[in-house]
């Protein structure tokens, strides 16, 4: 049987998601805290925010932006809150809106998750706007995930233009970042120093 390449650009996405992971998880507590903190209140004054009726948040686990106090503002504003439960069998985020945090619990890798309700099951096209997360980003807006490209199938369907917005700390943000023809792009990027307006390439 023959021995199989690994495809370069995976091989660079790869090591530069690691490094960035890296960097990112040996900011201390206090650190990420104040940059998570400088990070809501720069999304809070987002027209794309402001305007938003119903929003796709991600919730924050381990070493990534906080998006507690950021949903819990959503959600006080009466705006509309899905978050993403993991449908293992098909490697898919299925979104259920929630109408308060407390209704999450650990799910898959402990992430935490809103309950399956059927009844509070909504689909990406019902969303005015996508906050998400990532490993990496340029300001071309590309984005590197975490490998498993659940958000690239989840956005894949996406019939109508809303903003994308990736939330990060400032070192997350690199010079290029490797692109694939099926990696979606993010239009935003907000960080704890500053907000990125994607250029097109």
């Amino acid at each position: 049987m023959p021995h199989r390449l690994k495809n370069p650009l995976q091989t660079e996405k790869a090591r530069i998601r690691q490094e960035v992971l890296r960097t990112r998880d040996l900011l201390d507590t206090k650190t990420r805290q104040v940059k998570s903190s400088l990070v809501t209140e720069r999304l809070l004054l987002l027209p794309a925010f402001l305007q938003a009726k119903s929003i796709f948040f991600f919730v924050s686990f381990r070493s990534e932006v906080s998006t507690i106090s950021l949903i819990k503002e959503a959600l006080r504003m009466g705006k509309r809150v899905a978050l993403p439960r993991v449908e293992r069998k098909h490697r898919a985020l299925d979104l259920y809106e929630i109408t308060d945090m407390s209704e999450i619990a650990p799910g898959c890798m402990g992430i935490p998750e809103p309950p399956a309700a059927e009844e509070r099951k909504r689909g990406i096209n019902d969303m005015d706007l996508v906050i998400m997360p990532g490993a990496a980003f340029d300001a071309s807006g590309n984005r590197l995930g975490y490998g498993g490209s659940y958000y690239d199938r989840l956005l894949a369907g996406l019939d109508k233009k809303i903003p994308l917005v990736a939330i990060a700390y400032d070192e997350q943000i690199q010079d290029s970042i490797p692109a694939e023809s099926h990696d979606i792009r993010v239009n935003i990027i907000v960080t704890d120093k500053r907000v990125v307006h994607c250029k097109k390439q």
